[in-house]
């Protein structure tokens, strides 16, 4: 009470006193001065027509961020944006920007291809954002001058072949320091979050509303924990679990498969009869590792090329996470294997075609650029022992049979430079939905499990039965479709963490592709 009545008893003995006092003229207040960002914040991009032959209201534009934002007056990066105005006049509620995972992937013609499976009443209220994260595609792209060999991963560990792992390693770290030199440092999710804020300032946004999936989903969260604030609407679909990156994701999907494999010889053993690998779990376990062993000892031939068992191991890994699909794949290699001469068709299926109004991105950048965040992001979480990995590939062959010696065998990030800022740690309320498949090859359910522990305000929805990388109008869940979309139209998440439940699937049809995400990397499976 005391210390509130000082100020009151002066104003009002200054409003008596004012009369007789001559006031001095009122000074202007202040003005803030401005941020090492204001030259960025202030941008006004210039808008143009992304292609000829789309539609006008498609729109691309270049922004310039810092490469270092310790040092925002240093060297510069451009990065690539895209919009398309799908809002309309009374209903608009903001933007809603996409990233379709990687880390690498290019998402600069996202707004084209979600256009045409977003909801009307999204549309009527949206205006969609696209935009290439630093380093990837047409946003100061990395490149190192990789080749095919250099982009052969991952490799099965073998006692044999690890000396040229680690040389393969090296050199693909040594290329891209030679190469790219300081930048790559700087290529990591934490800068790409805050070139996202940069866009949100520019497009006079208060709030950012996100739609990401896959490697996407560890790039919102970040966001989340640096701009809580300015987190508006956020979609994290088939999600990152921030504990694990990035040594610890490539590692789950051995984890991963195991399960998923499990799942695929109690379904096919419970249709013997159509598949013909055996009626029992155990029989078609027996025949897939005969299988392998067969291919060990005499290649089978796939597409046209020799397949041994760990290129087989290798190709149809996230396969298993589609029953029927699998199925199909190993009854083909089993008749290739059978009969000498025949070829067998088994690759994965290349996933969905995106329009598309530039030349496709480089391989030497999708790997360049992936690299780039997975070692840059956490440097800690990789050893600089060689001999380590050699441990851990030994010890998770034997854990992981089908798939432990892939993903803790030697990486590029053994001989990275060191990041540049400590691994963020992801820990906050901001709301957000999380949509997980319980089958996800990519990232697995564990994953999402991970990523609603860490964002303690937001609420998973889970598909149980749910198969391949992707919910949201990718995984044919009506359930998990609607929950998103009232989320993005009223803001309002579930009430609680909610399971919607599909099908188990049949036999005697041909499945969607395990993964159905746009994702313009359709050679590349094995990413976020």
């Amino acid at each position: 009470m005391q210390r509130r009545l000082v100020p009151l008893l002066a104003v009002g003995l200054m409003a008596s006193l004012a009369p007789g006092i001559a006031t001095a003229a009122p000074t202007a207040a202040p003005q803030p001065k401005p941020g090492p960002l204001a030259s960025y914040e202030k941008q006004k991009p210039t808008w143009k027509r992304c292609a000829p032959d789309l539609p006008a209201a498609f729109q691309c534009a270049m922004l310039k961020v810092p490469m270092d934002y310790k040092r925002p007056a240093g060297k510069k990066l451009e990065i690539a944006v895209s919009r398309w105005k799908t809002s309309v006049k009374g209903k608009r509620q903001g933007v809603l920007l996409f990233n379709p995972g990687g880390p690498g992937g290019a998402g600069l013609d996202m707004p084209v291809f979600m256009k045409e499976l977003m909801p009307k009443q999204l549309l009527d209220g949206y205006d969609l954002i696209g935009f290439d994260p630093r380093g990837v595609a047409a946003s100061s792209p990395v490149a190192c001058g990789l080749n095919e060999s250099d982009a052969q991963w991952p490799r099965p560990y073998k006692a044999k072949t690890f000396a040229k792992d680690v040389a393969w390693a090296k050199g693909v770290a040594d290329k891209c320091r030679k190469k790219q030199g300081e930048k790559l440092r700087y290529i990591t999710t934490r800068n790409t979050a805050r070139d996202m804020d940069i866009l949100r300032i520019v497009l006079g946004e208060k709030k950012l509303n996100y739609v990401g999936y896959s490697y996407g989903t560890h790039l919102g969260a970040v966001y989340s924990q640096l701009f809580p604030a300015k987190t508006g609407r956020f979609v994290l679909d088939s999600a990152v679990d921030p504990k694990l990156t990035w040594r610890g994701m490539i590692q789950i999907w051995a984890e991963g498969t195991e399960p998923a494999f499990k799942r695929w010889a109690a379904w096919t053993a419970a249709r013997d009869a159509r598949y013909g690998l055996g009626s029992t779990e155990a029989q078609v376990t027996k025949a897939w590792w005969d299988l392998i062993a067969q291919a060990d000892r005499k290649p089978i031939i796939v597409d046209g090329e020799p397949y041994n068992g760990d290129d087989i191991r290798n190709d149809l890994r996230a396969t298993f996470f589609d029953v029927t699909a699998a199925a199909d794949r190993v009854v083909e290699l089993k008749k290739a294997a059978a009969t000498p001469g025949r070829r067998a068709s088994v690759t994965i299926p290349r996933q969905q075609e995106r329009p598309s109004f530039r030349p496709m991105q480089t391989l030497d950048n999708v790997e360049a650029s992936f690299w780039s965040v997975v070692c840059a992001d956490n440097s800690a979480a990789w050893s600089r022992d060689t001999e380590q990995y050699r441990k851990d590939a030994v010890r998770d062959k034997a854990r992981y049979p089908l798939y432990g010696d892939f993903t803790s065998n030697i990486k590029p990030c053994a001989f990275w430079d060191k990041s540049v800022e400590p691994a963020i740690t992801i820990n906050n309320r901001v709301p957000s939905l999380i949509l997980q498949n319980e089958w996800d090859p990519a990232t697995p359910y564990a994953a999402g499990v991970g990523m609603r522990k860490a964002l303690k305000g937001s609420k998973l929805v889970s598909v149980k039965n749910g198969q391949g990388h992707g919910v949201y109008l990718f995984g044919g869940s009506t359930c998990a479709d609607k929950l998103t979309t009232n989320y993005l139209l009223t803001g309002k998440l579930p009430a609680k963490d909610t399971t919607c439940t599909a099908p188990v699937p049949r036999s005697g049809k041909e499945s969607a592709p395990a993964d159905r995400l746009p994702n313009p990397l359709p050679q590349l499976p094995h990413r976020f």
